[in-house]
């Protein structure tokens, strides 16, 4: 097996070591790249923001990140700073938090890292958005069950709301609330009505969008509940989900005043595939024309009617997230 060399960009985990190790400057082909990216970013509309799902990826090095950090958990730290001063970056997912609440301690280091006007898209806990634990064995006794807590209000509020409202509230933007396809039909009124409990319960300080895995429910009750409750669906580039145009022609999905888009996964391939196959995420593997074509349509349709746009892209959708925005970016700057 060939062995990669070590990213420059990441020392030894060495407690020893500085904050950071700068550059003596940047070389003059740096220097005009970071040109070219401004002069792009430039005519991009004010209301169109491009992210990345997470930032914590060293394979983006001279992509996104020029700075030598000392040790891999310096780079987990302080690698958001970086990130948001990119040229084309005027937003990212946070996605840890789908997995258990963000102490408040790492929300403020978040927000200290971002600049007035960055606004993050993140997760909502997947204790809240799971209808049916999977069978995986990382849930324990939980695993096959349902959830108890699904769009619990409550529980939203506690553990979720409250402590990012403290810590986070100035770089928040779209809450993401991912559900998970699940074992077996789940009936889509039933979704509709829980749904629309819980956008009735929950505050709208920060806007809701409600990004569905299963084609099932993307039903005229679910847009009606959206449109009553000023929340949104997420138009998700995913394995086992219509096309994006396909999912524009569904009457009132593209509505309100955010229109969120996340490109995850090309249609009938699994994440941990692609993620072994496009790793380090430093090269477009496999474009997707049509998935970009969409996007673009669906942009200008949302800028059309003044919507705020935020589109987030991952690694798995073609290869390199950094590298997608900026196709996209060029598409959308013609």
């Amino acid at each position: 097996m060939t062995r990669r060399p070590a990213n420059p960009l990441i020392g030894r985990d060495d407690p020893q070591l500085g904050l950071f190790d700068e550059p003596d400057g940047a070389r003059p082909n740096e220097e005009a790249h970071a040109k070219e990216l401004e002069a792009l970013a430039s005519r991009l509309p004010a209301k169109l923001r491009f992210g990345t799902s997470s930032w914590t990826f060293p394979g983006w090095a001279g992509l996104v990140y020029r700075k030598r950090y000392p040790s891999q958990r310096a780079f987990l730290r302080e690698s958001l700073a970086e990130y948001a001063a990119h040229p084309l970056m005027g937003t990212v997912g946070i996605d840890r938090s789908y997995y258990a609440p963000i102490p408040e301690e790492d929300l403020s280091l978040y927000a200290e890292q971002v600049p007035d006007g960055f606004r993050c898209a993140m997760k909502v806990w997947q204790k809240v958005t799971t209808p049916v634990f999977p069978k995986h064995p990382r849930y324990g006794a939980d695993a096959g069950q349902k959830n108890p807590s699904f769009l619990d209000p409550v529980l939203f509020f506690e553990e979720v709301y409250e402590p990012v409202s403290r810590a986070f509230g100035s770089a928040m933007g779209p809450w993401v609330l991912e559900v998970p396809p699940t074992p077996g039909a789940l009936d889509p009124g039933w979704f509709a009505t829980q749904l629309g409990r819980f956008l009735g319960a929950v505050p709208n300080t920060f806007p809701f969008a409600v990004e569905i895995r299963d084609r099932r429910l993307m039903t005229p009750g679910y847009a009606a509940v959206l449109e009553r409750h000023d929340a949104t669906h997420v138009f998700n580039y995913w394995s086992r989900m219509p096309p994006i145009a396909e999912q524009s022609r569904v009457p009132g999905l593209l509505r309100g005043s955010v229109c969120v888009v996340r490109l995850l996964l090309p249609p009938g391939t699994k994440y941990a595939e692609l993620k072994d196959a496009y790793a380090p995420f430093d090269r477009i593997v496999e474009p997707q024309p049509a998935m970009r074509s969409d996007v673009t349509r669906l942009v200008q349709e949302a800028l059309a009617r003044d919507m705020e746009v935020y589109v987030l892209v991952n690694n798995k959708a073609e290869g390199s997230s950094p590298l997608t925005v900026r196709a996209l970016a060029e598409l959308l700057a013609r």
